[in-house]
């Protein structure tokens, strides 16, 4: 109670590590990233999986960042490579509450199983072994054609329980990104993720929300703004940090670094406390949590040029 967290999701079109590393120091500095620092990749390279997973790691390492890393490649993916020795903190998949449509995710229960084991034997937790990262969101049984006739609230609870088996660490909803085929306009997408949210909770997950919307859905930043704050008020654990809400891989609209600053100040709340007492050994906020001046030759932004050799 009293904390709210966020996922810093420096996405980039061309998985570029120059611009992926500026706006993973660009959300630090604004205090973002206490969930996780996760990518989205452009493409499921395994090669450019491993060097983003690489990037991530070398930064946490530098600085002793108390945060998780996270590729969200597609779990095959991902296995493949812890495998290899990868150093994965979180073993990401979207799932859904049906047989049929977790096949079009080209998943099944074993194949998690198998994740989760591999994520496991890692040992790379420090105070918890929760290595699994979960996204859902209202709207994939039915665009898989695999709801069986059943509405889709229930059949995102059914995603969440698949979730609770494995002790995930985060589950967020992504439903304002299924688009206006499934969820028309912003007060759609506003009773969605309030009931998404509302469901994980009963659950018992530790459940986050992308608040986003797609361009071509009927609803703008203020819907989000809306949603925001009722989830804040709902007691969300995390939302996304995106450098102006604009991802520019996605290409969808969420919520920003500084809307997570807005929402811990409005209502009283606290980063992570581990990642709220790094960013004040940091200089990146004071002892109430308010924002600091950053010179130029502060050591995060001067690492930029490590990061981009």
């Amino acid at each position: 109670m009293g904390h709210f967290s966020t996922r810093l999701q420096p996405n980039h079109p061309t998985d570029d590590p120059k611009g992926i590393a500026a706006s993973i120091i660009e959300g630090l500095l604004y205090g973002s990233g206490d969930a996780v620092i996760g990518i989205n990749p452009a493409t499921d390279s395994p090669a450019t999986v491993m060097t983003l997973l690489k990037l991530i790691d070398s930064l946490r390492e530098q600085f002793a960042i108390p945060t998780q890393s996270c590729v969200l490649s597609h779990i095959t993916t991902t296995l493949e490579l812890m495998n290899a020795g990868a150093p994965v903190d979180l073993c990401f998949q979207s799932i859904a509450g049906t047989e049929k449509a977790n096949s079009s995710f080209g998943i099944s229960l074993a194949l998690l199983d198998e994740a989760y084991a591999a994520a496991l034997s890692l040992n790379r937790g420090t105070i918890g072994q929760n290595v699994m990262y979960f996204e859902t969101g209202q709207g994939s049984e039915l665009s898989a054609n695999g709801h069986h006739g059943v509405d889709l609230q229930t059949c995102e609870a059914r995603a969440y329980a698949i979730a609770r088996k494995y002790k995930p660490l985060l589950v967020n909803s992504v439903v304002g990104f299924i688009g206006p085929e499934y969820l028309y306009d912003g007060k759609q997408i506003i009773r969605a993720a309030l009931e998404d949210h509302f469901c994980g909770k009963l659950l018992g997950l530790p459940m986050g929300v992308d608040i986003c919307y797609t361009n071509h859905a009927e609803a703008d930043q203020d819907d989000m703004d809306n949603l925001l704050t009722l989830l804040g008020v709902a007691g969300c654990n995390f939302i996304m940090g995106i450098p102006g809400s604009d991802d520019v891989m996605l290409n969808y609209q969420s919520t920003s670094f500084h809307d997570a600053l807005y929402l811990r100040k409005v209502l009283g709340l606290r980063p992570a406390p581990e990642f709220e007492q790094w960013l004040m050994k940091q200089g990146i906020v004071d002892q109430k949590g308010d924002l600091l001046p950053v010179k130029a030759s502060h050591s995060l932004i001067k690492a930029t040029n490590y990061m981009n050799h």
